[in-house]
């Protein structure tokens, strides 16, 4: 009996460590979100992100159809230009120069909703790095998720081709209710 009560505490501690742990969203830190390119149609698919582990905030409501802004600059590791167009937006910044807590922390002051940070290794298209605070006092509260290298290679990309200065995309989606999910994955990602 003794035996049973401790196995029952023990579970009920970690699961309430868990709990602590894991986002408010419902996801787990090692899950994925996803969110749908509207236009331009050449990139008109799915698209899977990691959510950053230990900083920034939840989605707490999807929207629909808003804008995904190119950063500039690109690294998002200076204040960023274009305040009036990345106001109420989701921001697509690259990796590396500064850290991920510092991209998302000016996309924050620029006005922006959330950020999506590309890997800086555009010929990456399976490996998800897990986003973590740097330490510093700073604690962005927007969204801040990981995108693979060739899917925001790919996106920047078609805008820049098509002299778009955005995207319209869908943010987040809930794809075990789309019965064309499995026809809407990027063709160069594998998953």
């Amino acid at each position: 009996m003794a035996k049973v009560v401790c196995a029952t505490a023990l579970v009920l501690h970690l699961w309430s460590v868990f709990t602590h742990f894991g986002r408010v969203s419902g996801l787990g830190i090692n899950e994925l979100l996803y969110f749908r390119v509207i236009s331009p149609e050449e990139i008109g698919y799915i698209f899977s992100a990691a959510p950053a582990k230990d900083f920034g905030g939840d989605f707490t409501s999807s929207y629909d159809e808003i804008f995904l802004v190119l950063a500039d600059p690109a690294d998002g590791c200076l204040e960023l230009k274009d305040r009036e167009i990345i106001q109420g937006q989701v921001v697509l910044v690259e990796r590396g120069g500064c850290s991920f807590v510092q991209k998302a922390r000016h996309v924050e002051e620029a006005g922006g909703k959330a950020v999506l940070i590309a890997d800086d290794a555009s010929d990456n298209d399976s490996q998800y790095l897990d986003m973590i605070a740097d330490g510093s006092a700073a604690k962005p509260s927007i969204p801040a998720l990981f995108l693979l290298g060739r899917d925001g290679m790919m996106i920047r990309r078609s805008l820049q081709r098509q002299a778009l200065p955005w995207a319209v995309i869908s943010i987040p989606v809930n794809v075990s209710s789309l019965a064309s999910f499995p026809l809407k994955q990027p063709p160069w990602t594998l998953w």
